[in-house]
């Protein structure tokens, strides 16, 4: 979408060969924030030489650079990118316009693999797992944790998300559903990443982001988030549903809920 205020948000860490490639496939007036959580690549100085924005955080987590992102984001939306080149950010527009648009509050990518080995078997089979667990504490039909997303950045910062680790992605939707945020999802390509992965790509990574995410959906199953957060006046579209109610509310809840939300 021409003229559209936008700030990609971009964690890295050790991404110098990737990032020219991701930088410049941002449509036009989209800026790049990377989030340089500790590289030792030189990938804070590639992002500074192709046009972007760097943001360092010394702590380290996934969340820990979203969150980062967010603070030093000024535009109207806020969209998330992995910084590896896995996805093509000229496909950010067409998220951008479900938001601006008011067919929903939060648009998810959905990973579609496009190459061979894209995506290994066990971080494809733990996304798959804990989709299915997301779906059953919300009740949002999604397939995807969805890395690619957008969402307006003031409704963002008001969901005042914690999770510093591999958490945050997961903790953002189950917040958005306690807000009473319409949530959908939409394919997209999903490549060979450029280098090595550092999270999901390893067992290790994956076992401690299962982990995470894990320990979110429980404490969410015990005790949901007060329904105090809400995108602006509701404006139903054709196709559009409301959240199920989560663990520990009520039909009334999710319904006052509801009307506060954007459509």
């Amino acid at each position: 979408m021409g003229g559209m205020d936008v700030d990609v948000i971009l964690p890295c860490l050790d991404e110098a060969d990737a990032l020219p490639r991701v930088i410049g496939a941002l449509p036009p007036g989209y800026r790049a924030i990377v989030v340089d959580n500790g590289s030792t690549d030189g990938s804070a100085d590639v992002a500074r030489a192709h046009g972007a924005t760097v943001v360092t955080e010394p702590v380290k987590g996934f969340g820990s650079a979203c969150a980062a992102g967010v603070a030093a984001a000024t535009a109207e939306y806020i969209a998330f990118c992995d910084a590896d080149a896995s996805m093509d950010p000229g496909e950010l527009p067409a998220l951008v316009a479900r938001v601006a648009d008011g067919r929903t509050d939060l648009a998810l990518g959905r990973r579609v693999p496009t190459t061979r080995g894209a995506w290994a078997p066990h971080a494809r089979f733990a996304n798959r797992v804990l989709a299915v667990l997301m779906r059953r504490a919300t009740g949002y039909r999604l397939r995807d944790l969805g890395p690619m997303r957008v969402m307006r950045r003031a409704d963002l910062v008001a969901l005042d998300l914690q999770d510093r680790r591999s958490g945050y992605p997961l903790e953002m939707v189950l917040a958005a559903h306690a807000a009473g945020w319409r949530v959908d999802e939409s394919d997209i390509g999903y490549a060979q990443r450029v280098g090595d992965s550092k999270v999901t790509g390893t067992l290790r990574g994956t076992v401690n982001a299962v982990r995470d995410m894990s320990r979110l959906l429980r404490e969410y199953g015990r005790e949901a988030r007060p329904r105090t957060v809400a995108p602006g006046p509701l404006r139903r579209t054709a196709g559009s549903t409301a959240p199920t109610a989560p663990a520990g509310t009520t039909a009334t809840a999710t319904a006052t809920a509801t009307e506060g939300a954007r459509s």
